[in-house]
């Protein structure tokens, strides 16, 4: 993927339309349309804080917990759009890729980018609980733009390798919900990092040297409390890079594997 390639002018038009159908036709003939992209984070958000929070009592003690809890559902389910938007992406578009030559991964890139502005739009809901929550905001707020970044290539990387692997076996959509069940309950989504503590440091660095763990807990610690606990105050500074590690691998890994397969992505549709 030459970097011409992907900012050229007709790639850019073509990214532009594919963006502007998929967010168009996801939710054509519901009746509530686009509201929908609030209301699924929110009705999740709802149940896990009943749940978790007013029967279990996981969020006592945790400043700020609606809004801890909602920022972290709200940037999980970015992850989870974005990968299973690409995932299917290339099998949604074949008619259009037998018909016409153009760069398959802008087909990706199109999914994750619909996933991206449900993103904006349900982080403009999470700004307004900031506020009637008591959050004082700070300029350490706008760590959260290289943050959202950083979740974006880690989505887009994997989206990249499913959507190749899955014109090949058309099983990998159902185990792909299955690790991503596996993986919301290992994510520090619903349980503050403060329950586990007793596991010892130890344990907290293993969950949090996977990325989406990573980032969640640092977007919490920016934007809502400090007292929302990181992986710089747990493991050394050179156990810090993982996170990044594991993105850079699974990125030359995604794109290595996608480029690889789409010529014969025609083939295999």
């Amino acid at each position: 993927m030459k970097l011409a390639n992907i900012f050229s002018r007709k790639n850019r038009i073509l990214l532009r339309e594919l963006v502007v159908t998929d967010f168009k036709l996801r939710y054509q003939g519901s009746a509530l349309g686009y509201l929908w992209s609030v209301l699924k984070p929110l009705f999740l958000f709802a149940i896990l804080y009943v749940v978790f929070d007013k029967f279990l009592k996981l969020g006592k003690g945790v400043e700020h917990y609606p809004v801890y809890l909602l920022t972290g559902v709200v940037l999980w389910s970015f992850f989870v759009e974005t990968t299973s938007q690409g995932l299917n992406s290339i099998i949604k578009r074949g008619g259009l890729i037998k018909k016409i030559n153009f760069p398959k991964y802008i087909i990706v890139i199109s999914g994750t980018l619909s996933a991206f502005i449900n993103l904006l739009i349900n982080f403009a809901v999470v700004f307004v609980f900031i506020l009637f929550n008591g959050v004082e905001p700070s300029w350490s707020a706008l760590l959260v733009i290289p943050l959202v970044v950083e979740l974006y290539i880690f989505a887009l990387a994997i989206a990249f390798f499913l959507a190749a692997l899955n014109t090949k076996y058309r099983d990998v959509g159902y185990l792909w919900e299955i690790l991503l069940q596996a993986a919301f309950y290992a994510t520090p989504i619903i349980y503050p990092m403060q329950r586990v503590l007793g596991e010892g440091k130890d344990f907290i660095g293993y969950i949090l040297v996977s990325p989406p763990a990573q980032i969640i807990q640092d977007v919490r610690h920016v934007l809502i409390t400090d007292d929302a606990i990181t992986i710089w105050q747990i493991l050394p500074l050179g156990a810090t890079l993982i996170p990044f590690g594991v993105i850079i691998l699974f990125s030359l890994l995604g794109v290595y594997y996608f480029k690889k397969n789409s010529k014969y992505f025609a083939e295999q549709l």
